[in-house]
């Protein structure tokens, strides 16, 4: 019937209708026919075919994704201080007949109830959470409008806040906060590094005694061994030296001994030479430095050698 109508239509009106009823639509497009006033069809991109007269077209709008830029609006935070909040909104139309059957004013009704939502979240929160928040509110926002809007055929795929102003006397009590804070971990981190200072010096002291201790013990250790091995080798020098002085005296009396038995005169040259060894000993005392006195009978002389040479025939007859 609708193709019979429109051969008449097109063979009263001849060219001009022919055009009308010719409508284009752009990729990514949609537009809504109605006829008589209530909804008849959907054209989709491409060539698309009207009934002049019966047929127009009230609505054509994009489906692709548009940004909803929000202007700035007052809101106020659970602890009573007053800021400016605006946002963006990526938004989409996934069905056409919603859009426009749904709601009179589509992009009106978006930036009211995005407006709304922002004040409501707002509402729930402290001053110090809006900024530290934010990508959570974002997430709540998305959610939030993404059900409001699906009765109108719209399909929200991100809200992001821009800005979030506190009003001037809070933004100055904050820049107060701020520098205040900034002054106290500045007086931490140097008390903080005074205090580091003052553990590595007592321990660098502590390592320096403790090595200097070491040092001094391994020192003394080293000194008494020197030590140690200095007396053992004098002992061992001297016991050397009398060793040698004992086997030089143990030969010089057994040459002495073969020769008195030997030789029967050598017995008054051996008294000779001991009594002349005897008077050289008492000038070399009284030629010493110090002072002594040598006190010797004369007498006593011919005695001692006497004695000496009667030890000496003991030896002989032996």
């Amino acid at each position: 019937m609708e193709q019979l109508f429109l051969l008449i239509v097109l063979a009263l009106g001849g060219g001009s209708t022919l055009a009308s009823s010719v409508k284009i639509i752009n990729q990514g497009n949609e537009a809504l026919v109605e006829r008589f006033g209530s909804y008849h069809k959907k054209l989709q991109p491409g060539l698309n075919i009207v009934v002049p007269v019966l047929d127009r077209i009230v609505f054509r709008e994009t489906i692709r994704e548009k940004v909803l830029d929000i202007p700035p609006q007052k809101c106020i935070t659970r602890d009573n201080v007053g800021i400016e909040v605006d946002a963006v909104v990526y938004w989409r139309i996934v069905d056409m007949e919603k859009a426009w059957y749904k709601v009179e004013n589509l992009q009106s009704a978006m930036v009211n109830l995005v407006l709304t939502q922002i004040r409501a979240e707002m509402g729930q929160l402290e001053l110090d959470q809006t900024f530290t928040a934010r990508t959570q509110i974002n997430e709540i926002l998305l959610q939030d409008l993404d059900i409001a809007t699906d009765p109108w055929g719209v399909k929200v795929t991100r809200v992001e806040l821009r800005d979030i102003i506190p009003s001037k006397a809070v933004q100055e009590s904050m820049e107060l906060q701020m520098a205040a804070e900034r002054r106290k971990r500045a007086s931490i981190l140097t008390s903080e590094g005074d205090r580091e200072s003052a553990v590595n010096s007592a321990k660098g002291k502590a390592e320096a005694q403790v090595l200097e201790a070491e040092a001094q013990q391994k020192a003394t250790i080293l000194q008494a061994e020197a030590q140690q091995k200095t007396i053992i080798m004098q002992a061992q020098a001297e016991r050397q030296q009398q060793i040698l002085q004992a086997q030089a005296t143990s030969e010089a009396l057994q040459i002495i001994a073969k020769i008195l038995q030997t030789e029967p005169h050598a017995a008054e040259a051996l008294q000779f030479l001991i009594a002349q060894h005897y008077l050289d000993m008492g000038k070399q005392i009284g030629s010493s430095d110090s002072s002594k006195v040598m006190f010797m009978d004369p007498r006593s002389i011919p005695g001692t050698i006497e004695g000496m040479r009667s030890m000496i025939s003991d030896g002989n007859r032996e």
